[in-house]
């Protein structure tokens, strides 16, 4: 080979790598093993460079710049971190105490985004100093207050709070039940025209396909499906429903099943099931245990054991039945399943906190019902990462290992596509740049633990 055209060659390989100059606060993750969770595979030995709460390089070269700390990542993988997509985050009246806590809770267990659903107006201040690192906390999004048939009654209503709630920029609506019909129909039309999303529940008034047909964001608990399954022939009363369509699973006809996965479909509304809730709420599981597992320590004494009593009192009535539940889980589980195969997608929500569902960990109880249903490791794991990401038209800025993200991750110490217990079992956590080593999130669990012994 001629010796300038091997010089240029060298020149040219030296001029294509970059070096970057890492700020005193620089991290990198080394000799990591990333995982894509657009498709399963895994990026082995990789150099990971955060900085300035961005991932701003990945390189197989294990240069390490001066002063910049070092995370081994050896024999580790590096996942995106998780959201969850039905979040809860305390009002004022909690105490602010009490709303750190929660907020830690979820990043205790990798969740680095959380969609509140249940909007209050200090949530848009949490919003705002979560994102520039003034609190320690999830990436926020957050709902309106509640739109329901208590607090938009009329026409009139809708036209006035819906505008307002656009206009103090609250992220999308929650919709709740009771809403009429025509009160519902003027809500989607001033939420079109101002452009603010709704999600949530479906008002018995509305009916499942009424509510996929005028395009709802997403629909949590999967709610309205079941009665969406009922045939018109069986001439029942909507409201006679009971807990999100248990009283009508006798009369809940498959056949109905592919038609509203294709509205879901066609009309682009993400499902959020919350299937935890309801296999740890409304299952005959024993509650005395459920108040007695480990992660129950992190919630307050009193709320516990609030838990426990409503439990007990809710499958101790008349219209309960341990066999007719079997039943209602069954017919849940193949709409998730169905909904993930051929709907428009599904993003991971638990519903937390809320009855046995504790902030951060209740999303391990939501996968595994999740993959029960049939749902594959990955898909899960989609749910909780680049799906959520797609969801808020955000795709490169989370949900992802790459050039350019925000640096929101979990360090494992096993593959979760092998085995999902791995996602309980990690080295730390990192939320917007800022690294939580396993230790300092131990040391800060026992401190919520004891706190909330004396609640």
């Amino acid at each position: 080979m001629n010796k300038y055209l091997t010089l240029l060659l060298i020149l040219t390989a030296c001029s294509s790598t970059p070096t970057y100059e890492m700020s005193a606060d620089g991290i990198v993750v080394a000799n990591v093993n990333i995982i894509n969770v657009r498709d399963g595979s895994i990026l082995p030995g990789q150099h990971v460079f955060i900085d300035s709460g961005r991932i701003v390089k990945i390189s197989s070269e294990p240069s390490v710049p001066t002063g910049a700390t070092t995370i081994d990542g050896q024999g580790r993988y590096l996942l995106p971190g998780l959201a969850e997509m039905h979040a809860h985050i305390p009002s004022p009246q909690w105490g602010r105490s009490n709303l750190n806590e929660t907020l830690f809770l979820y990043l205790s267990n990798g969740i680095t985004t959380i969609r509140g659903m249940l909007g209050h107006p200090v949530h848009l201040e949490l919003r705002e100093q979560a994102l520039s690192n003034e609190i320690l906390s999830p990436r926020i999004f957050t709902s309106s207050p509640s739109v329901n048939g208590n607090t938009v009654r009329t026409v009139e209503e809708a036209r006035e709070k819906i505008a307002a709630y656009k206009e103090d920029g609250y992220d999308f609506l929650k919709m709740h039940p009771g809403l009429k019909l025509e009160v519902f129909n003027e809500i989607v039309k001033i939420a079109n025209e101002v452009g603010i999303p709704f999600a949530g529940h479906v008002s018995v008034d509305v009916g499942i396909r009424n509510a996929l047909e005028s395009g709802y964001a997403s629909v949590d608990h999967i709610d309205g499906f079941l009665e969406g399954l009922v045939p018109a022939k069986a001439g029942v009363d909507p409201t006679t429903n009971g807990f999100f369509g248990f009283n009508f699973v006798d009369l809940a006809d498959p056949n109905n099943l592919d038609d509203l996965v294709a509205m879901a479909r066609r009309n682009k509304v993400w499902i959020v099931p919350t299937q935890s809730l309801f296999e740890r709420w409304f299952s005959p599981l024993d509650a005395d245990s459920l108040g007695a597992t480990p992660e129950m320590q992190y919630m307050p004494k009193s709320t516990v054991e609030n838990w426990v009593r409503n439990k007990k009192a809710m499958v101790s009535g008349e219209r309960y039945s341990d066999e007719k539940w079997v039943l209602f889980d069954q017919i849940r589980k193949r709409l998730l399943y169905s909904l993930q195969l051929d709907g428009h997608g599904i993003l991971l929500g638990s519903d937390a906190p809320q009855v046995f569902n504790v902030p951060g960990f209740s999303i391990h109880h939501e996968i595994k019902g999740m993959l029960d249903a049939g749902i594959t490791p990955l898909q899960a794991l989609q749910a909780g990462t680049i799906n959520p990401a797609k969801f808020f038209d955000m795709e490169g800025q989370f949900g992802e290992i790459i050039e350019g993200a925000s640096a929101d991750f979990l360090l494992l110490n096993s593959n979760p596509l092998e085995n999902m217990e791995a996602l309980r079992n990690h080295d730390g956590v990192m939320v917007r740049g800022r690294w939580l080593s396993r230790q300092e999130i131990n040391s800060r669990l026992t401190e919520i633990a004891k706190s909330a012994t004396n609640q």
